[in-house]
């Protein structure tokens, strides 16, 4: 690591890198200078982490120039007539969990309507926002897999459903989470990094109340009413599905459009609070199971014990979250339904690191890692595999999980 002074800061490069990215600074007076320096410090950070993150980047070529993508990667060996065991999938365990969730929202939305007007509407408005806002995403997630239901049809109403209440696009979505999993956590090729390094932390703070998520759907939906793709979405969604997109987006703002005018009409926030505002207030749920899946950990390698994170959870919470806590063994297995997951762990588990006992001791290691990458981008958790485990699969150098910038290394 090489380190040079400029004024208060410290610009450091590691290793061969030629990048650079600004450290944190060190103790001065305050000033003009300092703002201006501090401006400057994190245009640059922004600029070089948002080109090495984009799908329309340097860095997607050059992780297809090294073999990244699609790649071979590690899974546990399961016997094959277990797999299909584990594999087959059952109307009525989605069934039974969907009527629960669609009927606890229509409980305390209906007992928020109830005391419509008084405080005593507040909480049952917001376990209906959390149900709505923030549950939605694991239903939109396993419908969106078509593991959930046997009966395809069921399935399909469900990620329909749930699409829109999280505000994504079914389709352009199904492509970017078929992308997630074929190059996870693969820069310049993964559509669905959340935490970056280093994170952008404004953004995922104030995103706890979908404060830039929200207004970033509604920028897409007229866009894509539009009959235009971002230069991203265009790398994944195939040109014969994108009418699709285009026809889902003018649906949904005729449906907000509506609901803003009974809002108006009726001079109340009522169908707001109903319809679209709980992704907004009720969003905190969402990124609090979310962040436990990949943040912190390693970047560009081809085994999702280094990238990945399985974390036990209470029953409530595996029933928001639909099992998802099971992160490790979903991506080793996606077509395995939620609720034969807890099989597969038993199945896996001498094959990767310890499951985190909590969703607390997950964030006791998730936070001090995200804060150290912020000086220190080459630094991921990497966790120790029980005696006995395969060792973890890095066939080259650059499958370290440090990340060490492809497209420098390319051009090199």
């Amino acid at each position: 690591m090489v380190a040079v002074g400029v004024g208060p800061y410290v610009l450091t490069k590691y290793g061969e890198r030629d990048e650079t990215f600004w450290s944190a600074p060190v103790r001065v007076r305050p000033g003009r200078r300092a703002v201006e320096l501090d401006a400057e410090r994190w245009t640059v950070v922004n600029k070089e982490r948002l080109e090495r993150y984009s799908l329309a980047g340097p860095e997607n070529q050059a992780a297809v120039s090294a073999g990244l993508t699609s790649g071979d990667w590690f899974r546990s060996a399961v016997p094959r007539k277990r797999m299909k065991e584990l594999m087959r999938r059952s109307d009525h365990p989605a069934i039974r969990d969907t009527i629960i969730w669609l009927g606890l929202m229509a409980l305390f939305a209906g007992l928020g309507i109830a005391f419509w007007g008084s405080w005593w509407a507040v909480p049952f408005f917001l376990a209906y926002g959390l149900l709505y806002g923030s549950t939605s995403d694991s239903r939109w997630h396993e419908a969106g897999h078509g593991t959930a239901f046997k009966t395809r049809w069921i399935d399909q109403g469900l990620y329909q459903l749930a699409s829109f209440m999280i505000m994504r696009d079914p389709t352009t979505w199904r492509w970017s989470h078929t992308r997630h999993h074929t190059d996870t956590l693969i820069l310049g090729r993964d559509p669905e990094i959340a935490v970056m390094r280093p994170a952008r932390l404004a953004k995922l703070i104030v995103n706890f109340v979908g404060l830039i998520d929200v207004p970033t759907a509604f920028g897409l939906m007229f866009r894509h009413a539009a009959g235009r793709l971002t230069a991203d979405e265009a790398d994944y969604v195939p040109a014969s599905e994108r009418h699709k997109v285009y026809r889902t987006a003018r649906i949904d703002l005729a449906i907000y459009a509506v609901t803003i005018g009974l809002a108006i009409g009726f001079r109340s926030w009522l169908p707001v609070v109903l319809i679209g505002g709980p992704r907004l207030y009720g969003a905190l749920l969402l990124y609090f199971y979310s962040f436990t899946q990949h943040a912190g950990m390693g970047e560009n390698v081809l085994d999702y014990r280094l990238n990945t994170r399985t974390v036990k959870m209470g029953r409530i919470n595996r029933f928001l979250y639909w099992n998802m806590n099971y992160h490790v063994e979903h991506h080793m297995f996606p077509m395995v339904p939620y609720y034969r997951l807890p099989e597969l762990h038993e199945q896996v588990k001498g094959d990767l690191a310890a499951a985190y006992p909590s969703i607390w001791a997950a964030y006791k290691e998730i936070i001090p890692a995200v804060w150290r990458q912020l000086r220190d981008q080459e630094y991921y958790v990497r966790r120790e595999l029980p005696p006995g485990a395969p060792p973890y699969h890095q066939p080259a150098p650059i499958t370290d999980g440090r990340a060490m910038p492809l497209a420098t290394a390319t051009a090199a």
